[in-house]
């Protein structure tokens, strides 16, 4: 399912700017934008590259 509502990451403080958020791409993907420059747009990964840099952070190696 394509959520279009973007979520901000985990580790954001309330209130704060200056983080992340995601959301899932009409093609199976990701797409990410900068809180603080929003109007620039945003990057698209597809899910397997995702899948990649999410995999060292859950194990904790970044």
């Amino acid at each position: 399912m394509i959520s279009e509502q973007w979520a901000r990451a985990s580790y954001s403080q309330k209130g704060m700017d200056n983080c992340v958020e995601c959301r899932s791409a009409p093609e199976p993907g990701v797409l990410m934008r900068d809180t603080r420059h929003r109007h620039l747009g945003h990057l698209e990964f597809p899910v397997a590259e995702w899948e990649g840099f999410l995999r060292p952070l859950k194990q904790r190696e970044l």
